[in-house]
């Protein structure tokens, strides 16, 4: 049993021997199969020392890139909420874009309105002249029956001072905005150059003055104004700023002429977005007035000149009211119940003046021709209503509109 393990024992020495002996004989060869196999070993560390070098550097940039990009829109505004803000804060009015929702909702009210020249027809309404069968109903009403005017209410905005208003707008108009004024209450009947009157007009200049910044031409109308004939064709085609009078002198150009703001055709342009803001501004140096009297006293001034505007006073013939009646129902385009104290005094004469138009329209055309009827208003609205404007406003003249409401 012990031979065959020594003969394996000593044929394992002899194996050894002789590979031994034969790297013994070749040295060189040996030496240079080493070196060669230790460099090729090297290059093949190398080349992935080498690919994992520029790996890391590759994920490090793109490390500080995702940083960077983390960082920009941590510090951006995100546009994409942005716009979702300005379409829907008109649900959150006590969001700090209220005044960007506002804007967003006017531009789209004013945009589904506008005539293809981007002009619009606008009017103001509290709850006391929203209610049902009072000043708001006779307005739309006039459209309706008017001579060419129906069409017109597709380009109306009425602007609720309210939220009562704009939720009676919305039940009989198409085209609603709600202004409402934070701290200011304009539902009830705001009596003549009493503290709201004063600050209702002078909202209304400011307002007037952001439609025209929008680029928006307006024609803007008190709703105690009757419309009986499309007016477009009796404005002037150069002027800037156009506007109805209490008591017209008989020239279109001259600023004797007494103005009310009830009614006016404004183009949107450079001059007349000055002239708004120089208007408003004007409250400033004129306290306790209101729209009307301060434009009576800026109409001369060296600033209208200044900045270029075109004004241009409108003709009663055309244009009339309760101060100074059109006389010939073949012409009227509107009529104001101005020179008016009190809502139903106010509402008392607009029925009266509508039932006056109707009774016209009923004659055949050639009784039409002969002007054989006429206003039966003023009555319950008189000059004698002006008596309690006496005490009110801070310098009286016996022609100013004492309306009962947003006049």
């Amino acid at each position: 049993m012990l031979i065959p393990h020594r003969l394996m024992r000593c044929q394992r020495r002899l194996s050894f021997s002789s590979s031994s002996s034969s790297s013994s004989s070749t040295p060189s060869f040996r030496t240079s199969s080493s070196s060669s196999h230790r460099n090729n070993t090297a290059t093949t560390m190398m080349v992935p020392e080498r690919g994992s070098l520029i790996l890391r550097r590759f994920l490090l940039l793109v490390a500080v890139s995702l940083c960077c990009l983390v960082l920009f829109k941590t510090l951006s505004p995100d546009y994409s909420l942005l716009r979702f803000s300005t379409a829907s804060l008109s649900s959150f009015p006590f969001d700090d874009s209220s005044l960007v929702s506002d804007e967003a909702r006017l531009e789209k009210v004013l945009k589904d309105a506008a005539m293809k020249d981007k002009t619009v027809i606008l009017t103001t309404l509290n709850d006391a002249w929203a209610a049902p069968n009072s000043v708001i109903d006779l307005f739309l009403e006039s459209f309706r029956i008017g001579d060419h005017t129906r069409r017109l209410l597709n380009h109306l905005v009425i602007v609720a001072l309210d939220q009562k208003a704009f939720a009676r707008c919305l039940v009989i108009h198409t085209h609603c905005f709600s202004l409402v004024s934070e701290g200011v209450d304009f539902h009830q009947e705001a009596y003549f150059m009493t503290p709201d009157y004063l600050k209702m007009m002078w909202r209304r200049i400011d307002f007037l003055r952001s439609v025209l910044e929008m680029g928006y031409n307006f024609v803007f109308t008190d709703a105690d104004i009757m419309w009986f004939r499309d007016p477009f064709p009796r404005f002037y085609s150069d002027a800037d700023f156009q506007i109805a009078c209490d008591y017209f002198v008989g020239d279109s150009d001259d600023v004797q002429n007494r103005p009310n703001g009830g009614f006016n055709y404004v183009k949107s342009n450079n001059r007349s977005i000055e002239f708004y803001k120089f208007w408003y501004s004007s409250h400033e140096t004129y306290p306790g007035y209101h729209d009307q009297d301060v434009l009576n006293r800026i109409k001369f001034h060296p600033f209208i000149m200044e900045i270029g505007l075109k004004m241009k006073f409108l003709d009663t013939a055309y244009f009339g009211g309760l101060c100074e009646p059109s006389k010939d129902l073949n012409q009227v385009c509107t009529m104001h119940a101005n020179c008016c104290y009190g809502l139903n005094s106010k509402l008392n004469d607009l029925r009266i003046m509508l039932q006056d138009w109707k009774q016209f329209l009923s004659l055949p055309p050639s009784l039409k021709r002969l002007s054989i009827l006429s206003w039966r208003v003023p009555q319950n609205c008189s000059l004698d209503s002006l008596k309690h404007y006496d005490s009110l406003a801070p310098a009286p003249a016996p022609e100013e509109d004492a309306q009962g409401l947003q006049e």
